[in-house]
C-alpha cells in the first residue's frame, strides 16, 4: 500500500528543540522578553491569532507579557520561542486585539492540519503545557498555592517545597479487524447518530499498551483481541493526553456494548463503509486526529478522498 496514513499527522514531528537544560537559567524568561528575537506564542484560554494564511501570528515580545503565565517552548532555527498565556475574558469567546490588528483567533483543532509541523508543535505543547497550569494550581501534599518555575515547566510548593511536573495520560486507540478484515467502529453514547471511530480508553496503572488494548476492547464491546501492534502516538492536549494508535486482530466477533460508554458498534467492510460514507449515513473522524489516520490504513487511502 503507498499511502501512509501516518506520514504527516499533525503534532508529530519533532523538529522543535525542548532545550531543557536552559529552563533552569536564572534570568532566562527576563532576558528572552528583552530579546526583539524572540518569538511569542499568544494562548488566550484554548485560542491563538491567525495570520491570514492561518500560519500563528506570532510576534515579538510585549511589555504586558511580563504580566501573563510565560511558558518557554524551545528554539526553532536557533529562534526562542515563548507561550504568554490568559485567560478568554469573561463573556468572550473569540477574543480580539487591536494591537494583532484583530487576526481572528483559532483553536488547536481548527488549524492543526493547516500549520507547519513546527507550528502545530509549539501550539500542542503551549496548549498542553497551559492546561496543567490551569488545573494544578495547589500543591497535592498539603493544598497550598504553588508557584511557577523552571520557566513554565515546574510549579513548586510555597509551603514545603516540593517540586511538581507537568502530567501526560496515555490512551491507546485501536483498529481492530476480524477474520473476514472487516474493521471494528464504534458510537459513544455522547455522539450524534451516524458518528463513528474506533475504539479508546486509558491505560491504567501498572497495565501495559498491549494489555489495555485488550482490556478497553473487551470492556467496551466484549470482544477478546490479540497480535495487538504498535503504529503510531500522536500527543492530544485536550486536556492532556498521549493517543498511541495500535492494530489488533480479534478472536471473536459478537458484540455486546458497555452501555454506559457505547450507544452502538458495528464490523465494517470496506464497500460497506466506503458506501455509508458517501451517503452521509456515516461520520468518521476528520485527517487531524490518529483515529481517523487508523481508519485510513485500514481502508487504503485517505478519508477525504473517497468517492
Amino acid at each position: 500500500m503507498d499511502h501512509d496514513p501516518m506520514r504527516d499527522l499533525p503534532m508529530t514531528d519533532p523538529i522543535l528543540d525542548r532545550d531543557g537544560p536552559a529552563r533552569s537559567e536564572p534570568g532566562l524568561l527576563r532576558g528572552l522578553l528583552e530579546d526583539p528575537a524572540t518569538r511569542v506564542v499568544e494562548l488566550v484560554g484554548d485560542r491563538v491569532p491567525l495570520r491570514p494564511d492561518r500560519s500563528l501570528a506570532l510576534r515579538p515580545p510585549a511589555p504586558e507579557d511580563a504580566d501573563t503565565l510565560l511558558l518557554y517552548l524551545g528554539r526553532h532555527e536557533g529562534v526562542a520561542h515563548l507561550a504568554a498565556c490568559r485567560p478568554t475574558p469573561p463573556g468572550d469567546p473569540v477574543p480580539r486585539e487591536e494591537r494583532l490588528d484583530a487576526a481572528p483567533f483559532a483553536g488547536l483543532r481548527e488549524v492543526a492540519v493547516d500549520l507547519s509541523p513546527a507550528q502545530a508543535s509549539l501550539f500542542a505543547t503551549a496548549l498542553g503545557l497551559a492546561n496543567w497550569h490551569v488545573r494544578h494550581p495547589r500543591c497535592p501534599r498539603c493544598g497550598e498555592p504553588t508557584e511557577v518555575v523552571q520557566a513554565g515547566w515546574v510549579r513548586r510548593c510555597t509551603r514545603d517545597g516540593s517540586e511538581h511536573y507537568p502530567r501526560t495520560d496515555p490512551a491507546v486507540i485501536m483498529a481492530v479487524t476480524d477474520a473476514d478484515d472487516r474493521l471494528l467502529l464504534a458510537r459513544n453514547i455522547g455522539w450524534p447518530e451516524g458518528r463513528f471511530s474506533v475504539l479508546a480508553g486509558f491505560v491504567e496503572p501498572g497495565e501495559t499498551i498491549a494489555g489495555a488494548v485488550v482490556r478497553e476492547v473487551g470492556e467496551e464491546v466484549g470482544v477478546t483481541v490479540t497480535d495487538v501492534r504498535f503504529v503510531g502516538d500522536q500527543p492530544w492536549p485536550f486536556p492532556a493526553s498521549l493517543m498511541i494508535g495500535c492494530t489488533a486482530r480479534a478472536t471473536t466477533s459478537e458484540l455486546t456494548c458497555q452501555p454506559d460508554e457505547i450507544a452502538e458498534a458495528r464490523w465494517f467492510t470496506r464497500e460497506e463503509f466506503r458506501e455509508e460514507l458517501l451517503a452521509g449515513y456515516v461520520r468518521a473522524a476528520g485527517r487531524l486526529s490518529i483515529s481517523g489516520r487508523l481508519i485510513e490504513g485500514w481502508l487504503g487511502g485517505r478519508l477525504d478522498e473517497v468517492g
